[in-house]
């Protein structure tokens, strides 16, 4: 019972420290250019490009083809590459860190929307991140499938561990949504069921990163970012578990997305196309 009243009160405090605004660690962002290129028009996921740190990735969710899209953070259209053999039916998000070949950085997308909670697989494409130059057709790109221990879920966030090459899938729809983890190496050639590790006081968190050097977390949801620091030797789920900091964040009609910038100096978020608001990446500078 003293278990379950601290636990209790530490969802209360959560849910309350996450209402106060920290502005002292990040500016209080600035609206970019509105998105170069016409097909980017629900952009769902964002991930820093390590091959060129200038640039971001980005992907639309349903009803578009498997291509990303890179572009840098004033909205201008660099290049396009199609991942041969595979499908969008519901990409959410996307990420960017270690993979099996050491040295090399890998994109990964999380195939992990399902709105009517249907799909009892879900995906994450895996592929070397591509190069300004290469061919535009991607192959081969891995497909890690799995399912979920207890029954499906919707979801839109996806981290990876830099440190351990774990991945993270996060639900949304629960009012206070679950963490599952995938544990490195993640299988390949058959599906697998992920872990899950427990509940988090929030609802409707829609994107999420982590630092290039592992330290830090963002969470988003609809209208708030949310930011942990992590300790040495802790875990994302036990840093999740911390009370958290709400830090700026320029609301956006249907903001999905978020990313650290490569050199972690700051942060970008971006938002679905609405009625007569094109989409933009706004940025947020670390103070």
């Amino acid at each position: 019972m003293r278990k379950t009243i601290v636990g209790l009160l530490l969802v209360l405090c959560a849910c309350h420290q996450k209402d106060h605004l920290n502005t002292e660690i990040f500016e209080k962002g600035i609206v970019g250019k509105k998105i170069e290129n016409p097909r980017i028009n629900e952009a769902s996921g964002l991930a820093a490009s390590r091959n060129h740190p200038s640039y971001i990735w980005t992907h639309n969710d349903s009803g578009d083809t498997s291509r990303i899209y890179l572009t840098n953070p004033d909205g201008e259209d660099i290049a396009t590459f199609y991942l041969a053999n595979k499908s969008n039916r519901d990409w959410e998000d996307i990420a960017s860190g270690p993979g099996p070949e050491p040295g090399v950085n890998y994109l990964y997308i999380g195939e992990i929307g399902d709105n009517f909670e249907k799909n009892d697989l879900k995906y994450i494409f895996r592929l070397p991140e591509p190069k300004v130059g290469d061919s535009t057709v991607v192959k081969p790109v891995e497909t890690i499938a799995f399912r979920y221990p207890d029954r499906n879920r919707d979801a839109e966030c996806l981290l990876v561990d830099p440190l351990t090459k774990d991945f993270y899938v996060i639900s949304k729809r629960e009012p206070n949504v679950i963490v599952y983890k995938g544990a490195y190496p993640q299988p390949t050639t058959e599906p697998f069921t992920v872990e899950k590790l427990g509940r988090i006081p929030y609802d409707h968190v829609v994107g999420g990163d982590i630092s290039r050097d592992g330290m830090e977390i963002l969470l988003k949801t609809y209208q708030k970012v949310l930011y942990w620091k992590r300790k040495k030797g802790e875990s994302i789920f036990d840093a999740l578990q911390r009370l958290v900091q709400v830090i700026p964040y320029l609301e956006q009609p249907q903001g999905e997305a978020i990313a650290w910038s490569a050199d972690g100096s700051g942060f970008y978020t971006v938002s679905e196309e609405a009625p007569n608001i094109e989409a933009s990446i706004h940025s947020y500078a670390r103070k």
